[in-house]
C-alpha cells in the first residue's frame, strides 16, 4: 500500500507547490499591472486641476484635491512634487521615506527627456508593510508642470494570495485523496486484466526496436504531445497580453495566436465605393457607416479580404476578372471583394427582410417588423451566395472570417458546412432583443442555428449577450454553458461575448482635420454664423431609431425656455439619407424637414436660423470638421448597440473643449460617463442638459472631455478585433490540440 501511497502524495504535493507558485506569480502580476493603470487614470483625469494648482503653488487646494483622489479604495497616500523636486503638498497617510525629497533623481533632469518621460513603478518597503508606488509626471500644454507619486497599499494582494494559496491546496489534497482511493479500488478489482491489458501493451510490435519490446516506449507519443502542448501554450502566454492596443499589437496578435493568416471580412456595406457623378467623373466614395469606421481601421492593420456588395454605380468598371479590387486607394492595404445582386435580391434580402424585418425587431423604436416568405427567400439566397464568396477567399482549410451583422445571420452555418475548421467570428452590431421579442420572427430557429455556426458570437453589451442565450434556450435542443457563456449544438461550441465596440485611436481623420479653430471659422463661414454663435451637431443616418425628431423637438423647448439663447444658438444636423425604399423611411425624411421648417419659422430672425438640415452623403473630412467646430455635439438615438458618433466627437476634440449630450439607450452611454446623459424622450430634461452644455466652463469641459478622450484611446477599436481574434485563437487552439490528442490515447488504450 505504501508503495502506492508515497509516490502518490509526493507527485500531489509537487503538483500543489507548482500550481500555488505559479497562479502566485500570475496574481501577483495581474495586480501590479492593475494599480498601475489605475494610478495612471486617477492623475489623467485630473491632470489640469494638478498643473494648475501646481503652477500656483496652491499647497491647501492641492492637498485637498490630492486627498479627493485618494478615496479610491487602492491608493492610500500620494505627493504632490514641483519642477524642482521639492514637495508642494501630501496627504496626511503618506508613509515616511515616500516624500518628494526621497525620490530625487528619479526625474530626469534633461527638460526635453521629462516630456517624453512616462513615469516609473517600483515597491518599497515601509514599517507598515510592502507598498506599490507610482511616479508620474504632470504634463500640461506640452510643459513639465511636477510629478505626482502615488501609493498603493498591497497588502489585500498577500490576502488575496493567501487565500488562493490555500483553496489550490485544498483542492489538490481533495483531488490526491479521490485519486489515492480509486488506485486501491481498481488494485483490488481488476488487477489481474489491468496488468494483462498493460503488458500485452508494452509489449505491442508498434513498440518493439530490435525484435524485444522497449520499457515505457507506449508512452512516448503521450509525452511528445504533452512537450508539444506546452510549447503551443508558452508561445500563447509570450504574446502581447500587456499595453495599448495599436495596430502593430493587433497585427502581432494574429501572427502570434492565429499564425499569421489574413482575415476574411464579410458585411454588407463596401469600405469605399466608386459612384459616377451627373457629369461622368468617377468619385471614390467613403460610405457613412458606422461598422465602416470601425472596421476598415481593423482591416488596413491585419490584411486581408473585405467580402461585400458592390453598391457603387460605377463599381464593376473598377474591379478585375475576379470581381476584386484593392484599396484605400493609393494605400492599397487589403482587397475588396464585391458581390453583385440584381435589383430584386437587393430588394427582398436587405430592404425586405434585414431592414423591414430583423431591424425593426432588434430595435424598441415603435416601427412594427415586417416579414414576409419571399424576402426570406431572398434572404437565403443572398447569404449562401456570401457565404460562397467568403470561401472562396479564404487561404487554407482554416481561415479566419469575421461575419458581420445581422445581413449574414445565416452564412456561419454555411460556411460552417464548406469548412469545417474554419474560425468563425460572428459580429451583431444592432441590440438583441429579449427572447419573448425575438420569437415575433418566423424563422427565429433559423436565425439561431446559422449565427451558432460561429466560433464566437459576439455582442456590444452583456444584456445583449444574455437575450441570445435566453432566445436559445427558448427556442433549440442545445446545452447553455451559462458559467462559461458558450452554447452546444449538434456536437460545436459556439462562445458567446460581449465586445464593445469603438474607433482607431489615434484617429487618423481627426489628425487629418485643420485645427479646431480653422474648422470653427470655416463651418460658421459656410452657416452664415456670427463668430460669437453657440454651434450644436449631430451626425446621423436619417434613421427612425437615431431620435432626430425627438432631437430637433428638444432644441425648440431649450429655445423656449431660454429665450437669451434664441438668435444665438443653432443646431446642424447632419443626415444622411438612408433606405429612401422603404415608406417608414421616405416619411421619416418628410417628417423631419417639415419640423425643421416649422421651428426655424418659429424662431428665424433676419438671416439666423435655429435648424440646419444638411441631407446628404458627408465624408470623414466634413464630419470631422464640424465635430471639431462645435460646442456640442447631441446624440439622441432611442436603442442603439453602441454608437460610434459619440466616440468620433471624442477623438475629434484635441482641444478638450466640446460637450457631450448622450441618449442613455446608447450602449455608449455605458461608457462615456463623463457626457451628460440624458433619455431622449423627456424633452425638459434633454433640453436643460442642452443649455447647461453650451453654458458650461471650459474647465469644467476639459475635465470631462479629457477623461472620455482616456477612455477611448485605452478601449479603441484594436482592442475590440483583438480581444475577439484571441478568444477565437483559444477556440481554434483548444480544437487543434484535442484532433491531434484524441488518436493517440485511442492508441496508447485501444479498445476491445
Amino acid at each position: 500500500m505504501l508503495k502506492i501511497l508515497a509516490p502518490l502524495l509526493i507527485s500531489v504535493s509537487l503538483l500543489a507547490w507548482g500550481a500555488t507558485w505559479a497562479l502566485g506569480r500570475t496574481a501577483q502580476t495581474w495586480f501590479e499591472r492593475d494599480v498601475g493603470l489605475r494610478a495612471r487614470l486617477a492623475v489623467a483625469g485630473a491632470r489640469g486641476s494638478l498643473a494648475e494648482q501646481l503652477a500656483r503653488r496652491d499647497r491647501r487646494r492641492l492637498a485637498a484635491l490630492l486627498e479627493e483622489i485618494t478615496r479610491d479604495d487602492r491608493i492610500t497616500a500620494m505627493a504632490a512634487c514641483g519642477p524642482d523636486g521639492k514637495t508642494v503638498a501630501r496627504t496626511s497617510a503618506l508613509p515616511d521615506g515616500l516624500a518628494c525629497r526621497d525620490l530625487t533623481g528619479v526625474v530626469p533632469a534633461d527638460p526635453a527627456a521629462r516630456l517624453a518621460w512616462g513615469g516609473i513603478d517600483f515597491e518599497r518597503t515601509v514599517p507598515s508593510g510592502n507598498v506599490r508606488v507610482s511616479l508620474l509626471p504632470v504634463i500640461d500644454d506640452d510643459a513639465f508642470a511636477g510629478s505626482v507619486v502615488v501609493v498603493h497599499d498591497m497588502s489585500w494582494v498577500a490576502r488575496r494570495e493567501a487565500a488562493m494559496r490555500r483553496l489550490t491546496l485544498g483542492v489538490f489534497a481533495v483531488v490526491g485523496i479521490l485519486a489515492y482511493l480509486l488506485t486501491v479500488l481498481l488494485r483490488r478489482l481488476n488487477w489481474r486484466d489491468w496488468s494483462r491489458e498493460l503488458r500485452d501493451l508494452v509489449l505491442h510490435p508498434r513498440f518493439r526496436r530490435g525484435g524485444r519490446a522497449t520499457r515505457g516506449a507506449a508512452f512516448q507519443p503521450i509525452a511528445s504531445e504533452l512537450r508539444q502542448l506546452l510549447a503551443e501554450l508558452s508561445r500563447e502566454q509570450s504574446g502581447p497580453t500587456a499595453g495599448h492596443w495599436s495596430p502593430e499589437r493587433l497585427q502581432d496578435v494574429l501572427e502570434r495566436a492565429l499564425g499569421g493568416d489574413g482575415v476574411v471580412v464579410l458585411a454588407n456595406r463596401e469600405p469605399y465605393l466608386h459612384s459616377r457623378t451627373e457629369s461622368g467623373e468617377v468619385k471614390v466614395l467613403h460610405p457613412a457607416s458606422g461598422l465602416v469606421t470601425a472596421l476598415e481601421p481593423v482591416m488596413r492593420a491585419c490584411s486581408g479580404t473585405w467580402v461585400a456588395h458592390g453598391s457603387g454605380n460605377a463599381d464593376r468598371e473598377h474591379v478585375d476578372g475576379h470581381d476584386r479590387v484593392k484599396v484605400p486607394p493609393g494605400e492599397e492595404a487589403y482587397t475588396l471583394r464585391r458581390v453583385w445582386l440584381s435589383p430584386e435580391e437587393e430588394r427582398g434580402y436587405y430592404y425586405g427582410f434585414a431592414n423591414e424585418g430583423l431591424w425593426p425587431l432588434s430595435h424598441i423604436a415603435h416601427a412594427r417588423p415586417l416579414f414576409r416568405t419571399e424576402d426570406w427567400r431572398q434572404y437565403q439566397l443572398v447569404n449562401e451566395r456570401f457565404a460562397e464568396a467568403a470561401c472562396r477567399e479564404a487561404k487554407g482549410p482554416d481561415p479566419v472570417i469575421l461575419v458581420q451583422d445581422y445581413h449574414f445571420a445565416l452564412v456561419p452555418r454555411m460556411i460552417r458546412h464548406r469548412l469545417p475548421r474554419a474560425t468563425i467570428i460572428s459580429f451583431w452590431h444592432i441590440p438583441w432583443p429579449n427572447a419573448e421579442h425575438f420569437g415575433i420572427c418566423p424563422w427565429a430557429r433559423e436565425i439561431l442555428t446559422g449565427l451558432l455556426g460561429s466560433s464566437v458570437v459576439g455582442f456590444h453589451t452583456q444584456l445583449h449577450c444574455n437575450n441570445f442565450l435566453e432566445s436559445v434556450d427558448r427556442f433549440l435542443e442545445a446545452r447553455i454553458d451559462r458559467e462559461s457563456q458558450a452554447v452546444v449544438l449538434g456536437g460545436h461550441e459556439s462562445l458567446v461575448r460581449s465586445y464593445p465596440i469603438s474607433i482607431e485611436w489615434p484617429n487618423h481623420w481627426a489628425r487629418a482635420a485643420p485645427p479646431p479653430l480653422e474648422c470653427r471659422r470655416t463651418v460658421f463661414d459656410e452657416l452664415g454664423l456670427a463668430p460669437d454663435a453657440l454651434l450644436g451637431v449631430g451626425v446621423d443616418r436619417i434613421d427612425y431609431t437615431k431620435g432626430i425628431e425627438e432631437r430637433l423637438l428638444a432644441v425648440e423647448r431649450m429655445l423656449e425656455r431660454s429665450p437669451h439663447l434664441q438668435g444665438r444658438f443653432t443646431f446642424a444636423q447632419l443626415g444622411a439619407p438612408s433606405r429612401t425604399l422603404i415608406d417608414r423611411y421616405r416619411a421619416l425624411n418628410e417628417s423631419v424637414e417639415a419640423l425643421a421648417n416649422r421651428i426655424n419659422e418659429r424662431f428665424a430672425t433676419g438671416t439666423y436660423r435655429p435648424i440646419v438640415l444638411l441631407r446628404a452623403s458627408h465624408e470623414p473630412p466634413t464630419v470631422y470638421r464640424y465635430l471639431r467646430a462645435a460646442d456640442v455635439c447631441y446624440v439622441s438615438s432611442l436603442h442603439d448597440g453602441m454608437n460610434l458618433v459619440a466616440k468620433e466627437f471624442v477623438s475629434a476634440r484635441d482641444d478638450e473643449r466640446g460637450v457631450l449630450v448622450l441618449s442613455r439607450f446608447t450602449g455608449a452611454a455605458r461608457e462615456l460617463t463623463q457626457a451628460l446623459i440624458v433619455n431622449p424622450y423627456d424633452l425638459d430634461e434633454a433640453s436643460a442638459a442642452l443649455a447647461a452644455a453650451v453654458e458650461m466652463s471650459p474647465e469644467e469641459q476639459a475635465d470631462r472631455m479629457r477623461a472620455m478622450r482616456a477612455f477611448v484611446s485605452e478601449f479603441n477599436v484594436y482592442r475590440w478585433a483583438g480581444r475577439m481574434l484571441v478568444d477565437a485563437a483559444r477556440v481554434r487552439q483548444h480544437g487543434r490540440l484535442s484532433d491531434r490528442l484524441t488518436p493517440v490515447l485511442r492508441a496508447v488504450v485501444p479498445r476491445r
